[in-house]
């Protein structure tokens, strides 16, 4: 649901941009800045659904049990925790996902055969998977400590307690590998899909 969100805020703002004569000429990477706003406002409607299922990613069956005994504490906006970095985090991830891409459509020639079309769109999600992972991961391994931990944590405590426990390396760095790996093959995959369907 949130990748819809996010492809639907980037065609979206595109396509509405493109048709106004004040902004049609904008360049791409400015387009793409609405794109990433509308994408975060999404992602933060969606983030008590993001929190369950993080929270039961991390914790396993006691995550439900975790969560009620946090709403009966400190009230249903606790499953809004984490909201802040993860629109954050989705913008940051957001615009220079799909500003690479965007620029890459823009400037590598087209290809005529079938198999260039492929590689050439593979190419462009993987590179924009990369870019967009390696920017934002910060601020994902952030919003994951604040939504699962057990008691609510502000976000500078959240960060001293990261970097306490795995230094600025784990901060900035926190799975990053596995990110870049599954979501580089997801970016292949959705934008050589994407590119098929359009």
């Amino acid at each position: 649901m949130s990748r819809f969100g996010d492809t639907a805020s980037n065609a979206g703002a595109l396509a509405l941009l493109e048709s106004s004569d004040l902004t049609k000429d904008l360049p791409v990477t400015i387009k793409t800045l609405f794109a990433s706003a509308f994408a975060a406002s999404f992602r933060m409607f969606l983030t008590p659904v993001d929190t369950l299922k993080t929270t039961m990613q991390i914790k396993g069956t006691e995550g439900t049990a975790l969560l009620r005994q946090r709403i009966k504490a400190h009230g249903v906006g606790t499953l809004w925790y984490g909201a802040g970095a993860s629109a954050a985090a989705t913008f940051v991830g957001h615009y220079p996902w799909f500003a690479t891409y965007n620029l890459l459509q823009e400037y590598i020639p087209r290809q005529t055969t079938t198999a260039r079309k492929l590689g050439r769109n593979a190419v462009i999600g993987f590179t924009s998977s990369i870019v967009s992972d390696t920017i934002s991961n910060s601020l994902r391994v952030i919003k994951t400590y604040r939504q699962t931990h057990e008691v609510p944590v502000s976000y500078r405590q959240a960060i001293a307690e990261v970097v306490a426990k795995d230094g600025v390396v784990g901060l900035f760095g926190r799975g990053l590998k596995t990110r870049i790996l599954t979501n580089g093959l997801q970016g292949i995959m959705f934008s050589v899909l994407w590119k098929a369907f359009e």
